[in-house]
């Protein structure tokens, strides 16, 4: 399976190698509302990239920098 053209992945094109859990930032930007990550499939990350951002987001939550749950 190809990749998708539209979609590229964040980390990659911004020349990012280690994916923070401080740089709350970054990380808000692959939540949903609901404070949720978002899939693979709507974020456009590679799967190493994918598996990096849900560990600094779950870094990220238990350090409180980011919230278990919004609403």
């Amino acid at each position: 399976m190809k990749p998708n053209p539209k979609q590229s992945d964040f980390f990659a094109d911004n020349n990012i190698l280690h994916v923070d859990y401080k740089d709350v930032d970054i990380l808000k930007k692959f939540l949903n509302p609901h404070a949720r990550m978002l899939s693979k499939k709507r974020s456009g990350l590679s799967a190493k990239n994918q598996r990096k951002l849900a560990e600094a987001i779950k870094r990220s939550r238990f350090m409180a920098l980011l919230p278990f749950v919004a609403r």
